[in-house]
C-alpha cells in the first residue's frame, strides 16, 4: 500500500559524503530552497557557503528569507515505512518499523538508507517540529493518534518478535489491521513532512531518517506519563480559550478561510463516517457470501443428481471467490478512501492549530498595547503629582512596552503572512492528492466489478448445462 513507491526514479547527483561538510550541506539546502525555484540544485553552491556563515537552526527558521518561502516544487525524497515487527513480549514490547528513504537532495549523505524506528520516535519527531515551527505559522502534518486499547491488545498478542527465516514481511505474521493502518499513516506523515520546503531540511528530521543509532526514547509522548497528563491539561486550557475568546477579525481573507475550513471539516466527517459504514456493510456481505458458499457445498453433497450436484459445488466455489472479492472491496473503502479522509481531518486540525496560534499572538500583542496604555497613564499621573522618580520609571517602562508592542505587531504580521502561504500550498496539494485518491478508489472498484462479472460469466455455462 505504499503510495510513495509509484513515483518515478531519481536522477543521480554527486553528493559530498564527507562528514565534516555536514553543516555546509544543510546551509546550502537552506540557501537553495530560499533562493532557487528548482529544488534540485547543483553542487557548486556548496563552495559559496562556509560554516562561519551558518547561524543556529532557530535563527535560520526565524530569518526573513525562510519565512518568505512560497510554494516550491516537490522535493526529491520518497519515504517508505515497511516491515513492522514486534520486539519483546508482554507490556514491555513495542512495534518497530523500517523506514526506507530514497533521495538525491544534497543535504543527505547517501542516496538510500534504512533505519529502524518505534512509534514513540515518530511522535517525538512530530513534537519537536511542532515546538519549532507552529509558533511561526507552519502547518505541521499530523502524526497518527495514540490508541491505548489497540496498543495494549497488540502487546498482549503472542507474535514473532523478528522476521521469519524466509525473509517475508513481518506485517503478514502480525496479521493486524491496527498495525497496517498505523504503518500507512506513519508513511503518509513522513512523506508530507518530506514534501514541506522548510520541515524537510530540519536537522531533527534528517537525524530521524539517517541516524543508524537508536534515538533517545521520547518518554514525554506517553499518554500516561507526567508530560502526557500536563499536555492534557494544557489542551483543556487551550480548548477553553478557543471557546471563550473571540478575536475581532480585521482580515476578510482569514474570516473566509476559517469559515471554509469549518465547513470542509464537517463534510469530511460525514463522508468518513459513510465510508466506514460502507466498509462494514461490505464485510458483512462477505460473511453472508461465506455462509452461502457453505450452504451450497452442503447441498451439493446431499443432492443425488450429478449435474446439479456439480453445478452446486461450482456455485460454492464461486461464492468463496465473491467472499474474498467483497473483503477486497471493504479494504478499498477503508484503506484507500476512509483512512485518507481521516488524514485530511488531521490536517484540518493542524490548520486550526495555526489559526489559534495566530489568535494567541494577537492576544499577546493586545496585552502589550494595554500595558503600554497603563504605563502612559501612570506617567501622566506622576507628572500631575510632580514626582520625578515616578516619571523616570514610567518613561523607561513606556520605552520597554513600546518595543514589545512593535515586536507583537511584527510577529502578528509575520504569522499571518506565513499562514496565508501555507494554506495556498496546502490547497494545491489537497486538490492533487484528493483527485489521485478518488481516481485510485474508482479504478480499484472497477477492477472488483469486472472480476465479479468474470466469475459469474464463467459459472453461467455450468448452470445452463444442468439437465
Amino acid at each position: 500500500m505504499s503510495e510513495g513507491t509509484e513515483a518515478p526514479l531519481f536522477n543521480t547527483v554527486d553528493i559530498n559524503n564527507d562528514n565534516s561538510a555536514d553543516e555546509d550541506l544543510f546551509a546550502s539546502a537552506v540557501q537553495e530552497v530560499s533562493l532557487d525555484s528548482e529544488v534540485n540544485g547543483t553542487s557548486d553552491i556548496l563552495e559559496k557557503v562556509s560554516i562561519s556563515d551558518i547561524s543556529p537552526m532557530a535563527a535560520v527558521v526565524g530569518s526573513p528569507i525562510m519565512e518568505e518561502i512560497a510554494t516550491e516544487s516537490p522535493n526529491n525524497i520518497i519515504i517508505t515505512v515497511t516491515e513492522p515487527q514486534k520486539i519483546g513480549e508482554g507490556m514491555s514490547s513495542y512495534v518497530a518499523y523500517h523506514v526506507l528513504t530514497k533521495t538525491n537532495m544534497p543535504i543527505f549523505s547517501r542516496h538510500e538508507f534504512t533505519v529502524l524506528r518505534r512509534f514513540s520516535d515518530f511522535l517525538g519527531l512530530h513534537e519537536k517540529l511542532t515546538e519549532k515551527y507552529l509558533r511561526s505559522g507552519r502547518i505541521i502534518p499530523p502524526a497518527p493518534e495514540k490508541s491505548i486499547v489497540g496498543t495494549t491488545k497488540l502487546k498482549m498478542t503472542s507474535t514473532p518478535s523478528t522476521e521469519s527465516a524466509n525473509g517475508t514481511n513481518s506485517s503478514a505474521s502480525l496479521q493486524s489491521q491496527f498495525v497496517e493502518r498505523r504503518r500507512a499513516a506513519l508513511e503518509r506523515f513522513l512523506n508530507r513532512v518530506a514534501q514541506h520546503p522548510v520541515l524537510c531540511i530540519d536537522p531533527d528530521f534528517r537525524e530521524f531518517l539517517e541516524s543508524d543509532t537508536e534515538l533517545p526514547k521520547a518518554t514525554s509522548t506517553s499518554a500516561l506519563s507526567g508530560a502526557g497528563m500536563l499536555r492534557l491539561f494544557n489542551k483543556v486550557g487551550e480548548t477553553v480559550n478557543k471557546i471563550t475568546y473571540r478575536m475581532d477579525e480585521s482580515d476578510p481573507w482569514f474570516e473566509e478561510r476559517c469559515a471554509r475550513v469549518e465547513a470542509l471539516e464537517g463534510q469530511l466527517r460525514r463522508l468518513c463516517g459513510a465510508c466506514e459504514a460502507l466498509a462494514g456493510e461490505r464485510r458483512e456481505l462477505a460473511a453472508r457470501s461465506h455462509e452461502a458458499a457453505r450452504a451450497a457445498a452442503a447441498l451439493s453433497a446431499a443432492d443425488p443428481h450429478p449435474p446439479l450436484s456439480r453445478a452446486l459445488s461450482h456455485l460454492s466455489d464461486l461464492h468463496e471467490k465473491i467472499e474474498h472479492l467483497r473483503m477486497e472491496q471493504s479494504n478499498t473503502d477503508f484503506y484507500v478512501l476512509a483512512e485518507h479522509i481521516k488524514d485530511y481531518l488531521g490536517l484540518i486540525g493542524a490548520i486550526k492549530d495555526v489559526f489559534h496560534e495566530r489568535v494567541k499572538v494577537f492576544q499577546n500583542w493586545q496585552h502589550a498595547q494595554m500595558q503600554l496604555t497603563k504605563r502612559r497613564e501612570n506617567k501622566a499621573k506622576a507628572e500631575l503629582a510632580n514626582r520625578p522618580e515616578k516619571i523616570e520609571q514610567a518613561s523607561n517602562e513606556i520605552i520597554e512596552w513600546e518595543s514589545k508592542v512593535e515586536r507583537g505587531q511584527q510577529e502578528f504580521d509575520s504569522i499571518s503572512r506565513v499562514i496565508k502561504k501555507e494554506l495556498e500550498r496546502w490547497e494545491e496539494i489537497r486538490v492533487t492528492e484528493l483527485r489521485a485518491t478518488i481516481l485510485r478508489y474508482l479504478e480499484e472498484h472497477m477492477k472488483h466489478q469486472a472480476q465479479s462479472i468474470r466469475y459469474w460469466d464463467a459459472f453461467l455455462p455450468e448452470a445452463r448445462a444442468i439437465k
